[in-house]
């Protein structure tokens, strides 16, 4: 969503409902009866103890809106919420410490992603869950982040953050000096620091241990890894820019070496098959899960970036990535030499938007380069910028009362990056009603095999992703040799 900040910003991020499950265990109490009562008297009821609480600071407080903001704020699904509490009630009554309190907040992102806060805030994306194949797998991850907080894992990373000063403000407007916001502007990315080698081997120790205590199946934590690291090998070479596209993998490096591990932990509590998968109970809470990127908040296809409830939309130029950042949507061509910035700024109405790029937002503005010009009907203003490294190509075009800005940037000016900037403007345009109508979210459906139905078949019915045979699979659990059975349930992709 688009919502104006101080600043004269306006973010592409979804609003963060007020949602956070507190999760814990019950235990009961032991209630002793009095020896000496009289059967007149009615015995005492042993009530259950209170789950444990999540100790809160001004500082935790602080973190967890700062994650909303970047993962997209919480994601509201009673049936995964219902999921995740009693498979987290589960796990904290197996782990040695019942008396650690949890929150988990499943957030709005189509990353692959989980991680803890050292007072036991837990996070998992909606990503994540479209991933993950039944609940011992899901079992495993919130296991492990739990062992990361007994472990005071999560403590040691926090301070190593502060410390370090790993986790970036992600910049809201652009500065004064082009040359070093241009690119920056599309690197920057909230990061949480990574956990050590030893770390990670530690909690998925602790962690195979307490879903094998809970009669999940250990095995679990191998497949899941496995499944992540499969789904890492489909982004290759796509380096996202959004901080809420950082995976799993960025705050817990994935090794065959983690694989094999969990492997050997699981084998010393059961064996390969039998254990408690819980896959159809799995399976029917992530049934109609929004997946990848929420529409309502503006979306990229391909080249193409759509706001339905803005109404809008344009195309980047070939070889161009597109995200949808909490910021902006950036834009970057295959080799790095040209970027963009799509983004909304406040601009009155009584100033011309010649004026607005000439009023020192932006230094190096040529001002005898400032031109007024129509897009498609919309009144616009364009001026070019030079900075040491960068050249830049600037437009400001008034959509409604609104006024979107478009920056430009290339390594060397050239006609190609002269073309594609002004091909991209001259895409921007109004949705139709028959265009916003159809922008619905993509959503995993599960479905029965059929006879004479195949992993080519199936995957042929995945819409709006790319690698659909490969990504059928990984969605599946399946390995690239296997093959669907007849009235097994699988999960797709479909709009």
């Amino acid at each position: 969503m688009l919502e104006r900040h101080g600043r004269g910003e306006r973010r592409l991020r979804a609003a963060p409902a007020a949602l956070c499950l507190v999760l814990g265990t019950a235990l009961a109490g032991c209630g002793d009866m009095n020896r000496f009562q009289t059967a007149a008297v009615p015995p005492t009821v042993a009530l259950p103890k209170p789950k444990p609480a999540v100790a809160q600071t001004p500082a935790t407080e602080k973190e967890h809106e700062r994650i909303l903001a970047s993962y997209g704020g919480t994601y509201d699904d009673p049936r995964l919420e219902s999921l995740v509490t009693k498979t987290v009630d589960r796990l904290v009554a197996a782990s040695d410490r019942p008396d650690q309190g949890y929150r988990v907040t499943i957030l709005n992102s189509g990353a692959v992603n989980a991680f803890a806060l050292p007072n036991g805030q837990l996070y998992v994306t909606r990503g994540l869950l479209a991933l993950a194949s039944d609940t011992s797998e899901l079992s495993s991850v919130l296991s492990h982040e739990m062992a990361h907080v007994l472990s005071k894992h999560a403590a040691m990373r926090e301070d190593q953050a502060r410390q370090a000063a790993i986790v970036t403000r992600v910049v809201t407007d652009m500065s004064n000096d082009p040359d070093l916001t241009a690119l920056a502007l599309a690197k920057t990315k909230l990061t949480m620091a990574s956990f050590s080698r030893n770390q990670e081997f530690e909690a998925d120790g602790i962690g195979v241990g307490i879903s094998a205590k809970a009669h999940f199946d250990p095995y679990g934590a191998a497949r899941f890894l496995s499944a992540m690291e499969r789904n890492a090998e489909l982004k290759a070479g796509k380096t996202s820019l959004d901080p809420r596209a950082q995976d799993f993998t960025s705050s817990h490096p994935a090794t065959p070496e983690r694989v094999q591990n969990a492997q050997t932990i699981a084998r010393q509590y059961a064996a390969p098959e039998g254990a408690e998968r819980d896959r159809e109970t799995y399976l029917a809470a992530i049934d109609n899960l929004v997946y990848g990127e929420d529409p309502s908040e503006g979306f990229v296809r391909g080249r193409r970036f759509l706001h339905p409830k803005l109404g809008f939309t344009f195309q980047a130029p070939d070889n161009f990535t597109l995200d949808n950042t909490a910021q902006a949507v950036i834009g970057v061509r295959d080799g790095g030499s040209q970027a963009m910035r799509f983004d909304v700024v406040r601009v009155p109405a009584e100033q011309s938007l010649g004026d607005y790029l000439n009023s020192g937002w932006m230094e190096g503005v040529e001002k005898a380069s400032t031109e007024d010009i129509t897009i498609n009907g919309f009144p616009a203003a364009s001026a070019t910028a030079k900075g040491d490294q960068w050249s830049f190509k600037v437009y400001a075009l008034r959509f409604g009362s609104d006024v979107y800005r478009f920056i430009f940037a290339a390594r060397q000016k050239s006609t190609e990056s002269e073309r594609n900037a002004r091909e991209t403007v001259n895409s921007f345009r109004r949705l139709t009603l028959d265009e916003i109508q159809a922008a619905r979210p993509l959503r995993i459906k599960v479905i029965t095999v059929q006879p004479g139905d195949t992993v080519e078949s199936l995957s042929h019915r995945m819409a709006g992703v790319d690698h659909p045979a490969e990504r059928f699979r990984v969605l599946n659990g399946l390995d690239r040799t296997a093959q669907v059975k007849v009235r097994d349930r699988v999960k797709v992709v479909a709009d």
